[in-house]
């Protein structure tokens, strides 16, 4: 990095952090400081939403996610506008007409205190660990591209956002979220436009679709029942619609970001604008990975992305071996270039030729069985060492192809999308600790000041953890995929609550309090012997599934149980309905 970058980069996340604390300073009551004093206009709910999705996870992952497997991950997007209506229409009226500061409040007053505990506490573990990781993602690949250190970046990443959503809670994080979200789509707009900039001069954006379609990038949509894909159409119209549902309808950190609209009408605008963008933002970030893809068509590329690896290869027994790996790569890429310039030729001609693409195909098998080799010398060197380089797939192009100034506004796109998801998620944290576990059992009334001071001082606290939890965290496959695996476990079994609370009305606390307990539990050793520790190493289920498994195993216990175990609770009910003893 260059001193122009590092300049960009400072004062670009700096003013950031001075805007929000500048913006919202002075929040004295509980209602601005939780609920923004309900003065948020629909366009900065429907950018706080998105901004909150959007992590660093988000913007480093998913366009590496694309170089490697296509843009079928788009798939996983296709539930989410179906949940947006849902929590519109049912939700969003319903959190408003309680005036209700956090999620969890509802369920007390249609369950009990159990119920809503629970609820909170499921809540604060996986969006603490969800927290800690958006911290951390971004930490590590910067680390290891450009040998920072990954303390420092973890304390100093954590520290800036502590800052402001210390400062003005809601406020604070709703009005830099609007900057973050200009922030982020310029920097990806500009990376995109340079992509097609750098490529062959008489190469077109369609001859590029041609490239990646003939790779098996472009194939968007699986329609195979195959449970054992993590991304078809039905695990994205079914667990994709059931994780959006949870996480936009049930998880503080999106509900306090429409709880904070200037009325339901607005609220609900936010959420309606989200659902008809996220879609058509994540495509455009996909198809950003796929140009990438399209790039290194002509242009050198590593055997693997992560430099850490080459690091580790070349200080062990295997470094001779692994070099003539790269020596093949590279004869290889030049004859993938020779045949891709010819295929363009024939493609301006209009002539898409089929001798050529099932050669390109050929290549890329090649391509594809000589990483798997590299992948393996990097397991007998170190078998902890990560080999699933597709976090570092675009870092990389940044780092290497982007002229100065651009390569810090890059970086400041992929830290303001870590700021962004992680104060949401430190000021949901911060609001469920407050209301839903401290206020709610203290046993004497204190003053507004009070518990806006205790919602100042948990946020601290959940900094603390986030970064605690950043430091010693290890990297799992893929980032993106590693954020909604942790949802996933947890959302399903939450939902299932909110979903018979607004539905099914003759369940009742004890009922749906012990039929939660029983679908989490489920729903983990789902995970552990079904995705986590399945003996081939391959996935006899896809993780999307677990949203949709927790949440009707949670619907269906607790309607069996008020019908059977905890049908005196209901009788009860009636007979102090209708007047009796």
């Amino acid at each position: 990095m260059q001193q122009i970058d590092w300049i960009v980069l400072s004062v670009t996340l700096l003013s950031i952090v001075i805007y929000g604390v500048w913006k919202t300073r002075g929040s004295q009551n509980v209602e601005d400081y939780i609920l923004g004093n309900n003065e948020t206009p629909w366009y900065v709910v429907g950018l706080s939403v998105m901004a909150t999705q959007a992590s660093a996870i988000t913007f480093l992952s998913t366009p590496g996610q694309a170089y490697h497997d296509g843009m079928g991950f788009v798939q996983f997007y296709f539930g989410l506008p179906i949940a947006m209506v849902i929590i519109s229409l049912t939700f969003i009226p319903i959190y408003h007409r309680l005036k209700v500061f956090t999620a969890y409040e509802y369920l007390e007053q249609r369950f009990d205190l159990k119920t809503r505990s629970l609820a909170a506490i499921l809540f604060l573990v996986q969006r603490g660990l969800g927290t800690g990781l958006t911290i951390y993602a971004p930490s590590i690949i910067l680390s290891s591209i450009l040998g920072w250190n990954l303390t420092l970046l973890n304390v100093v990443i954590g520290i800036l956002v502590i800052i402001y959503t210390f400062s003005g809670g809601t406020k604070a994080v709703n009005v830099t979220q609007k900057q973050q979200m200009f922030v982020i789509m310029s920097g990806m707009f500009v990376a995109f436009f340079l992509i097609l900039h750098y490529l062959p001069n008489d190469m077109t954006f369609s001859n590029a679709m041609h490239i990646a379609g003939a790779n098996g990038k472009m194939d968007i949509v699986d329609f195979s029942f195959n449970p054992e894909e993590r991304y078809t159409f039905w695990s994205g119209i079914t667990g994709g619609f059931f994780l959006a549902l949870a996480y936009f309808g049930t998880d503080q950190s999106q509900v306090g970001r429409y709880l904070s609209g200037k009325s339901i009408r607005e609220s609900q605008m936010g959420l309606i604008m989200n659902g008809f963008l996220k879609v058509p933002m994540q495509f455009f970030i996909l198809l950003i990975g796929v140009m990438v893809f399209v790039f290194f068509q002509f242009n050198s590329v590593p055997l693997n992305f992560n430099p850490n690896n080459k690091i580790l290869v070349e200080k062990s027994a295997y470094k001779a071996q692994y070099q003539k790996l790269e020596q093949q790569l590279a004869t290889l890429s030049e004859e993938k270039k020779e045949y891709n310039l010819l295929y363009i030729d024939h493609l301006n001609q209009n002539y898409d030729n089929p001798i050529l693409r099932r050669q390109l195909v050929a290549l890329s098998s090649k391509e594809k069985d000589l990483r798997e080799q590299a992948r393996d010398i990097i397991g007998k060197v170190d078998a902890k060492a990560e080999k699933n380089d597709k976090d570092y797939v675009f870092i990389h192009f940044i780092l290497n192809y982007l002229p100065q100034g651009l390569i810090g506004l890059l970086l400041a796109v992929i830290l303001s999308a870590a700021m962004s998801s992680s104060a949401s998620g430190l000021n949901a944290l911060a609001s469920t600790t407050a209301i839903d576990i401290y206020r709610r059992n203290l046993k004497v009334e204190k003053s507004e000041k009070h518990y806006v001071n205790a919602t100042r001082f948990f946020t601290l606290v959940w900094g603390i953890i986030a970064i605690l939890f950043a430091c010693v965290g290890t990297l799992f496959e893929n980032l993106i995929q590693l954020v909604n695996i942790v949802g996933s476990i947890f959302y399903g079994t939450v939902l299932g609550i909110f979903l018979v609370g607004f539905y099914v009305k003759y369940v009742q606390a004890r009922a749906m309090f012990w039929a939660a307990l029983i679908t989490q539990t489920v729903v983990l050793v789902i995970y552990y012997f079904a995705i986590h520790i399945y003996p081939t190493g391959e996935e006899k289920l896809g993780y999307l599934w677990l949203n949709f498994i927790g949440a009707m195993l949670a619907i269906v216990l607790s309607a069996i149980f008020q019908a059977t175990i905890f049908r005196q609770d209901r009788l009860l009910i009636n007979e102090n309905a209708d007047g009796n003893p």
